[in-house]
């Protein structure tokens, strides 16, 4: 005869079901990616209407003055996939209960995305946002005006790997093209930067040509669409758009050669870094987590684009192809940014940034730029416990041997410069290698994807053989001694001894030889 159940005993069945529903479901959000994403997309919601915002993660209004949530960290960005490991770490752009930072770290992050510079930065100043983005190489102009706030360079995001061009009309295809022609950028921007760069590769300067001043990147795409100008530096994905607008047209250079210009990075005011100093380590840590995820694994990379497509509000696509033109750094290259790797070689934070303070002050636009011990603080990057393969620097840029074509191949940018030798030799004395400090090795070190071709060159005096030997083995003592000295890669080196064949003065003058025994660096294509 069957038993009935008890009273009591339902509700310990009821309990235990009610359990097991609770437990599977925790483990469901938890546990699952459609999980993950229903927790992040219910918190998303959560917060913006606790803070008083639309549903829309792509508002570019700052948050409120009032400060709601003092706890949260907030940073300013802009349309861009070079802060994908932070983004990515946080699942999703606002403050919410499934974030790895909340979960492993116990801090609460927000990404405030606003394309308004002027406005995201007024905001900064308003202690609305915590941190902001700029890029080390343009924050020289920008700095002056912000020392009131005293701000402090704390941790390098990204290189851009791509998001930069510069387009050109048909005709042109070298720097030394763009003489005397119209070219639109937004001044005191990376755009700027990268021009700059590229004109001092190719032997020139600003005066050199006409810059056409635009408001922003976006502007100069316009502008070289609708024919005004000659040329534009852009940002992606407004390159390919300016090539499919004008007939002919190409990019005649971006920072995917270009690999070590514009460094994105972020900065504080030094008073809340020292009321926040546990939480920004921890930030730190977490972003860099994340940005060495991304960079090794696939599927990790979808998932972050995924994370973008919705707080930027833009196709998923697109925000795949930004995280793609970028290098995600890591902790290993933030060592290497800050000058804290002894045995780096390769472009720093304070290179460039010294670099462009003196480009941009001599151009009448950073007169009161602080020097770089001012401003940065590597304070999270030294004290981090980071360690792994995943966490280490890039390596250097990958070539093959040089071919016969290489040797042909148009320069995108060539520099010419006098090197003196004792006649007859090709050894380098200490003055010849101050020569190429000063003139070249910065330019190859940002160029860094770039193949660099040595052409020597003579006058006529003595037999053209011997000339071309001589200039050949001239050629390979300057490759060797960037080798050498810069851990620069063998393979990619260009050797050319033309001895007197590429006379550029007259060889009937002693100044016109003085002139025609030279060193010419070109940029070529890898």
């Amino acid at each position: 005869m069957a038993r009935r159940l008890t009273t009591f005993s339902k509700f310990l069945i009821t309990l235990l079901i009610v359990a097991v529903l609770f437990f599977a479901g925790k483990y469901f959000l938890e546990n699952t990616e459609i999980g993950r994403e229903l927790s992040n997309q219910a918190n998303t919601e959560y917060q913006n209407n606790d803070n008083g915002n639309s549903n829309d993660n792509n508002t570019n209004v700052s948050p409120s003055s009032s400060r709601k949530n003092d706890d949260v960290i907030r940073i300013g960005t802009v349309t861009w996939g070079g802060y994908a490991g932070g983004q990515y770490f946080n699942e999703g752009f606002q403050a919410n209960t499934q974030s790895r930072f909340y979960k492993d770290y116990g801090i609460k992050v927000e990404f405030v995305n606003n394309d308004d510079v002027n406005a995201s930065l007024n905001a900064w100043k308003k202690g609305d946002i915590d941190l902001h983005w700029y890029t080390i190489d343009a924050f020289p102009t920008i700095a002056g005006g912000l020392k009131d706030y005293d701000p402090v360079a704390l941790w390098q995001a990204d290189w851009s790997r791509g998001g930069d061009a510069i387009v050109v009309r048909p005709g042109i295809t070298s720097v030394s093209g763009l003489k005397n022609k119209k070219i639109a950028v937004a001044e005191m921007t990376p755009s700027h930067s990268f021009l700059l760069y590229l004109l001092d590769a190719g032997g020139m300067k600003a005066s050199d040509i006409e810059i056409v001043t635009q408001a922003s990147a976006i502007d100069a795409a316009a502008a070289f669409k609708s024919g005004n100008v000659d040329a534009a530096v852009v940002w992606s994905p407004d390159d390919e758009a300016c090539i499919r607008a004008v007939n002919g047209a190409r990019i005649l250079e971006s920072s995917r050669s270009a690999s070590h210009i514009i460094a994105d990075f972020f900065f504080a005011k030094r008073e809340f870094v020292n009321a926040n100093r546990d939480k920004l380590q921890k930030l730190y840590e977490g972003w860099m987590k994340g940005a060495a995820e991304i960079n090794a694994n696939a599927s990790n990379k979808t998932k972050a684009a995924k994370i973008l497509s919705q707080g930027l509000g833009i196709p998923e696509a697109d925000a795949m192809a930004a995280i793609n033109n970028v290098r995600l750094v890591t902790h290993g290259d933030n060592q290497n940014f800050f000058g804290l790797n002894t045995s780096y070689k390769g472009v720093t934070g304070e290179s460039l940034y010294r670099r462009m303070a003196d480009k941009y002050k001599e151009l009448g636009y950073a007169s009161d730029s602080p020097g770089w011990r001012r401003i940065a603080m590597p304070t999270f990057v030294q004290t981090s416990s980071l360690s792994g393969a995943q966490h280490d620097p890039e390596g250097k840029a990958s070539f093959t041997a040089a071919t016969a074509a290489d040797e042909k191949k148009e320069a995108i940018a060539t520099k010419r410069v006098s090197i003196s030798f004792r006649t007859g030799e090709f050894k380098l004395d200490e003055n010849a290698k101050y020569i190429i400090d000063r003139e070249f090795v910065e330019i190859a070190k940002a160029f860094g994807n770039s193949r660099v071709r040595i052409e020597g060159n003579t006058d006529n005096t003595g037999s053209k053989a011997t000339n071309v030997a001589l200039s050949k083995k001239r050629a390979q003592s300057v490759a060797d001694y960037l080798i050498n000295e810069y851990d620069m890669p063998r393979n990619r080196f260009i050797i050319i001894g033309n001895g007197p064949d590429k006379p550029v003065a007259s060889n009937n003058t002693e100044d016109g030889r003085a002139q025609n025994r030279r060193t010419d660096f070109e940029l070529v294509a890898n």
